[in-house]
Parts: structure tokens; C-alpha cells; sequence
């Protein structure tokens, strides 16, 4: 059956505008979830560049201690008194006093 509009002789909304709802769902997608996150990593990413021998940190894993030893992708953690673990520089989460809220 021909729909009452088109037999009227109405046209067919353009390609282009079946689009654009599909373009505005991406644009808010990449404003709300895909920016921050890249700005998140990036945080992430320098903060790991700046971590030192005696900072104090907690892992992704929930584990907390002091830098003892730092490679390009093992960070050495002391988590009691001559008590060491490796693991890799990416798990560290951040400092303890940025994840607990405490002053430094």
C-alpha cells in the first residue's frame, strides 16, 4: 500500500537527515564516556611517569605500600617490614593519600 503523504506527492526525508539523529548519539557518547576516560588515562599515565622510590601507593588488586624499587614496568612495593612484592607499574591505582582522602 502507498502511504496518504507520499501518494500526496510529500518527498522522502534526504539520506542525510536519517543521519543525523546517528551523528547526535555519537557526539553525545563521545563528550560523556570517550573524553573523560581519554583524560583519566592520560592523568593516570603521567602520574606513573612521576612515581618515585618512598611514595607511598595502593594497587588496582586493593594492595598498599611503599615504592621501593621502580623499572620501566615493575614497580618493587614494600607492604610490611621487609616484606617486598613486584608488580606491574600499571596496577599501581594511585597514592594512598589521593585514594583515602588523607593530607599528605
Amino acid at each position: 500500500m502507498i502511504s496518504i503523504a507520499w501518494a500526496a506527492g510529500a518527498s522522502q526525508p534526504s539520506q542525510w537527515m536519517n543521519m543525523v539523529p546517528l551523528l547526535l548519539v555519537f557526539v553525545v557518547f563521545y563528550f560523556l564516556l570517550i573524553c573523560p576516560q581519554h583524560k583519566k588515562a592520560k592523568q593516570h599515565k603521567e602520574y606513573l611517569e612521576k612515581l618515585q622510590r618512598g611514595d607511598q601507593v595502593i594497587t588496582s588488586s586493593g594492595l598498599y605500600g611503599t615504592v621501593t624499587g621502580i623499572t620501566d614496568s615493575v614497580v618493587t612495593l614494600e607492604i610490611a617490614d621487609n616484606v617486598r612484592v613486584k608488580v606491574s607499574k600499571s596496577s599501581v591505582a594511585g597514592s594512598v593519600q589521593t585514594q583515602t582522602g588523607q593530607n599528605p
